[in-house]
């Protein structure tokens, strides 16, 4: 029996955008009144993945999912439940009955109205209050959230990031897209080009933004410095199959190999393009830095 009163939030949380920040207000709310953990219980892998056996681009990585949770909306406990078949073939009231209030020790849960849960998405949220409200746990289900006059959802998003409108999606979002991981070692092209480089691959079942060249941010153990980023597969030096990003940080010297690193975009400078020579290519990313270096300097109050 689970002896830790928790407040938990219900979904998958994608992106943790604006259309999962009632359900956290929520949960932040409630956790202080009830005197209990504000927390959220989510999926390692996409539900619809294992159910349809068709892949899902995410927004986010789960340690990605994670991070925002806590640091951005303060859910102290994050649960990423394995979604297997045993879990699939859960009956919702076993779900709620067993699974939230007997394992997870939830005493208040909040959903949005189109959240399904046990097997074959047979509860909902009718079931859910009425569930809760039998079992003396409350229960808030929250509407969706509209902003520009659109629904705000994943689908939405992932539009906006495989064209690369970074401003667009950020909007929906309620912060930078983000993606973080650990620095591997490249070609050195960089130091070649006269200015270092780090390299990031994209997790798998990760969703690759349009290729191009990105403003971003990039936070590392000891700072936050802008960068250029770029997106793609480098067709003038190396044209590679599968999309990396490599960044160029303004005013850092150092060796970043190895470090775990997070990083923001905003803004997409240009397409991913083939140039006719690596001075050409070096001349641009120089232009691009300079970009960078004033995209955010308009950002500033």
């Amino acid at each position: 029996m689970n002896h830790k009163r928790r407040v938990v939030a219900l979904g998958f949380f994608d992106g943790v955008h604006l259309g999962h920040a009632a359900l956290l207000r929520r949960v932040i709310q409630r956790a202080r009144e009830l005197g209990a953990t504000p927390s959220v219980m989510s999926f390692d892998i996409h539900p619809s993945a294992l159910i349809t056996g068709r892949s899902v681009s995410l927004l986010n990585a789960p340690e990605d999912r994670v991070w925002l949770l806590r640091h951005r909306w303060g859910m102290e406990d994050v649960i990423l439940a394995h979604f297997d078949e045993k879990m699939m073939h859960q009956s919702w009231e076993s779900f709620v009955t067993d699974y939230l209030i007997g394992e997870l020790g939830a005493v208040h849960v909040v959903a949005g109205q189109d959240y399904r849960f046990g097997d074959r998405g047979t509860g909902d949220a009718r079931l859910l209050r009425e569930k809760c409200a039998a079992l003396g746990v409350g229960c808030d289900i929250e509407g969706m959230v509209e902003v520009d006059g659109h629904q705000v959802h994943s689908t939405l998003i992932r539009g906006l990031l495989r064209e690369g409108r970074m401003e667009e999606a950020g909007r929906y979002l309620g912060h930078p897209h983000i993606l973080s991981g650990r620095v591997k070692s490249g070609k050195g092209l960089g130091h070649t080009l006269g200015f270092p480089t780090v390299n990031l691959s994209f997790p798998a079942g990760v969703l690759v933004p349009a290729h191009g060249v990105y403003a971003a941010k990039v936070y590392t153990r000891d700072g936050v410095y802008p960068a250029a980023a770029n997106i793609g597969v480098r067709p003038t030096v190396e044209r590679t199959r599968k999309a990396n990003l490599e960044a160029f940080l303004l005013d850092f010297s150092g060796d970043l190999y190895g470090q775990e690193l997070r990083l923001e975009l905003f803004h997409r400078i240009r397409g991913e393009r083939r140039f006719g020579s690596v001075a050409e290519l070096s001349a641009e990313v120089l232009r691009n830095a300079e970009q960078v270096r004033q995209y955010f300097q308009q950002m500033e109050p």
